[in-house]
């Protein structure tokens, strides 16, 4: 398994490039991930001028530690090869593909040099998704659910039961080839409790963040998804422990009659790791 690099993507802001509005005061809000849209946020007969406007707000940068990827159109689209081309000459974070069904799919950002995100969004990827996430070129995967309800002819409901199983099993092949796994959106703007109790859901699923499609969404994202007080304290203590010199080289401890073993150690300092890194990221914000 390769080891993942400890930077937040609790929360991934979906931006419509067609709005410049929107792209000026991304730079001001408090997501980790930037994702400028070129794709489904976009009416066909704005998408040259969605196109030049990213491409404007990425060369100027001012992002700060936000992490910054443009969503592109299609291969199969009349503007996916320009959209590619545009990626390659100004450089984002990332590049992040729609509906990449097979390992193949990848090759159309293969040209652009930089960081392949893959949307997961359609029943063949989900029985793929082994093959997909296994592919050198790919750094993270991210739930379409929205097009995968559709795909499926399925009802997108709380809970996602009807989703359980493609959720798992795109987190599971993240995890075991290393890569970040960002989950679906929410669609309900107002409804704070229902967003907050999917990032919840999502959280114990095992995402590293959420996409999100409103900066009003953003709290509830980097909170879920951010170590809870609780968390890092038992991590603390357990790294605390293993560093004491009576528990050198023992692969199981006693801490306060729980038997904690080495794998603990490393999701302890894993959870440290991110921790800092989250206060490194709001450091450089403020």
């Amino acid at each position: 398994m390769t080891k993942l690099s400890f930077r937040p993507r609790r929360s991934c802001l979906y931006m419509p490039g067609a709005n410049a509005r929107a792209l000026e005061k991304s730079r001001t809000l408090a997501a980790d991930v930037l994702i400028f849209d070129l794709e489904d946020a976009v009416a066909p007969i704005e998408k040259p001028n969605a196109r030049e406007q990213v491409a404007a707000a990425v060369k100027a940068g001012g992002y700060g530690a936000r992490e910054t990827v443009i969503r592109v159109n299609g291969a199969d689209t009349e503007w996916g090869a320009d959209d590619i081309a545009m990626v390659k000459t100004v450089k984002p974070d990332g590049v992040l593909l729609p509906k990449i069904s097979e390992p193949g799919d990848i090759d159309f950002g293969v040209a652009t040099k930089i960081p392949i995100w893959a949307m997961v969004e359609t029943p063949l990827a989900i029985f793929n998704i082994a093959e997909i996430a296994a592919s050198k070129k790919l750094s993270a995967l991210v739930m379409g659910t929205n097009d995968l309800a559709k795909e499926m002819q399925a009802k997108l409901r709380p809970q996602r039961s009807a989703f359980e199983t493609a959720l798992s099993l795109t987190v599971m092949a993240a995890r075991v080839h290393g890569k970040i796994v960002i989950d679906g959106v929410y669609n309900s703007i107002s409804d704070e409790a229902g967003l907050a109790s999917e990032c919840e859901q999502g959280r114990e699923f095992g995402f590293d963040g959420k996409t999100v499609i409103h900066p009003d969404q953003l709290e509830a994202a980097n909170r879920i998804f951010a170590p809870s007080r609780s968390a890092l304290e038992d991590a603390q203590a357990i790294i605390a422990a293993f560093a004491e010199p009576e528990n050198e080289g023992k692969g199981v401890i006693d801490l306060d009659g729980t038997m904690v073993e080495r794998l603990h150690l490393a999701e302890a300092e894993g959870l440290v790791a991110m921790a800092e890194a989250i206060a490194a990221r709001q450091e450089a914000d403020s």
